[in-house]
């Protein structure tokens, strides 16, 4: 399979196309993959105002880490694939976060993780939404910086600080690009 290479913000992370995405939702890995966990990271008025079919909510840190809760079947293949707006700022994060809380839980058996399988969805809903727009429910695109909801993205972005507070800023790294534009990395 050949690794498309081009600057990308979040090269360390392993990230695949919308196109992609949508091959995995119509089932065209189902018989590699037993489970695929969408993880949205925007704030709940954008993902009301549409989302990736069958997608989950998480947007702040203990979401994400109840992930590391669900049982694993051994053997079975479960793909997280993370995303936000623009897969630029909280779709990494929480994909890094949820990688990092994995390690410690698994210091002690490394290299074993629950979820070693992890992806970003390059361009985040927005770049889905434009392409894949009928694989969306509702089909609809509630922006982040919505002038509907100044009030909700004041109320989240206060959460969010308290949310974050303490933690380390991540530095962007530049390495080779993990986008998979024609399928996953298997």
């Amino acid at each position: 399979m050949e690794i498309i290479s081009f600057k990308f913000p979040h090269s360390d992370l392993k990230s695949i196309s919308a196109d992609t995405m949508a091959e995995v939702l119509s089932g065209v890995y189902s018989d590699r993959l037993h489970k695929v966990t969408i993880v949205d990271c925007r704030y709940p008025y954008e993902f009301e105002g549409g989302h990736i079919r069958g997608a989950v909510n998480m947007y702040t840190r203990d979401a994400v880490n109840s992930l590391l809760g669900t049982q694993t079947t051994a053997g079975k293949r479960h793909v997280l694939i993370f995303h936000c707006e623009f897969s630029s700022e909280r779709g990494p994060r929480m994909y890094r976060h949820l990688r990092s809380q994995d390690r410690a839980l698994n210091q002690d058996h490394y290299p074993k993780l629950n979820f070693p399988e992890v992806y970003l969805l390059h361009g985040g809903y927005k770049a889905f939404y434009e392409s894949h727009g009928d694989l969306c429910d509702p089909d609809s695109y509630t922006p982040m910086l919505h002038l509907d909801h100044c009030a909700d993205l004041r109320h989240f972005r206060v959460k969010s600080k308290t949310w974050t507070a303490g933690s380390e800023k991540v530095s962007s790294r530049r390495h080779r690009s993990r986008i998979f534009p024609s399928g996953l990395d298997f």
